[in-house]
């Protein structure tokens, strides 16, 4: 099993004149600690799960450019865009870049999107569930094609374009890989099945299940359940001084059992750089051969 450091809270001591400095910090000691994937959310507002919308956020793909420019190794993706914040031409450019740039390390985290009063607020237009569904799917259509050696027009549900010329074309072969957000069993699992590389779902009772829908999609697309990386979101809190590291293995080892290839969370205090070293001597060295 492989763990992936997410960085969702960028409200540290130092404040802003300091926040770069401890970002680099984070990224080099999760790059030479074994973490697998370093990766922050695609907001523009902090979320209400981790605090008030007033904290502390930085734009996604600056950030990871930032994050590559101090690490050698991890791969580096949002969990997750949300399509509809990006016309997916500019979306594929922009994973392109950090792709090329990174030696080969990024990937494509999307899903359809969800955050009305972040977008309402910053004055994007919030589809509907069904819109949002339909450019989640011309986004990936349009970044498949647009990695491909393919030189032509494209058309899908929203979005038309005349050329998907992409100079240079990413270092990652066949393209950076695609994870999917998200656990809808009619569309997201679907795509997963049909466009994607990975998937990442939440560690929620009806998991297990969750993976039976995506085999079951595998199969009428015709696609090899196995190739596709299960990665879930689950928070790497080890408590204070790492009291709760046990019980984290415990989850991780249920986890691996259901067939789940990665976790990717966050943990409380990374910029204290502790938590990360506990992980990385406690918990990775314990569940990487699972």
């Amino acid at each position: 099993m492989e763990i992936g450091l997410q960085i969702p809270d960028f409200t540290y001591d130092g404040g802003p004149a300091r926040l770069g400095a401890d970002l680099a910090e984070i990224a080099r000691t999760a790059d030479r600690s074994g973490f697998a994937y370093l990766a922050v959310m695609d907001h523009f507002f902090q979320i209400h799960v981790i605090g008030p919308p007033e904290k502390d956020m930085l734009e996604a793909y600056t950030t990871l450019g930032f994050l590559a420019a101090h690490t050698e190794r991890v791969k580096l993706l949002t969990v997750v865009t949300g399509a509809f914040y990006r016309h997916p031409g500019l979306l594929a450019k922009t994973v392109t870049t950090l792709d090329v740039l990174s030696g080969g390390r990024a990937m494509l985290g999307v899903g359809a999107g969800w955050n009305e009063e972040e977008a309402r607020g910053l004055g994007f237009r919030f589809p509907s569930v069904a819109e949002r569904f339909e450019l989640l799917e011309d986004s990936l259509r349009y970044c498949l094609e647009m990695w491909s050696a393919a030189d032509k027009p494209f058309s899908g549900e929203h979005v038309e374009a005349e050329r998907l010329l992409n100079v240079p074309q990413p270092l990652s072969r066949p393209h950076p890989p695609i994870m999917i957000g998200g656990g809808g069993e009619k569309k997201t699992l679907r795509f997963v099945a049909k466009y994607g590389q990975a998937c990442n779902l939440f560690n929620t009772p009806d998991l297990e299940h969750k993976l039976g829908v995506l085999r079951a999609h595998c199969e009428r697309e015709g696609r090899d359940y196995d190739e596709i990386t299960k990665t879930v979101y689950h928070p790497l809190h080890i408590g204070e001084h790492g009291e709760r590291i046990d019980e984290l293995v415990g989850e991780l080892r249920r986890l691996a059992g259901l067939g789940v290839d990665a976790v990717i969370g966050g943990t409380w205090g990374a910029e204290r750089i502790e938590p990360l070293e506990l992980i990385a001597r406690e918990v990775i060295p314990v569940v990487a051969p699972l």
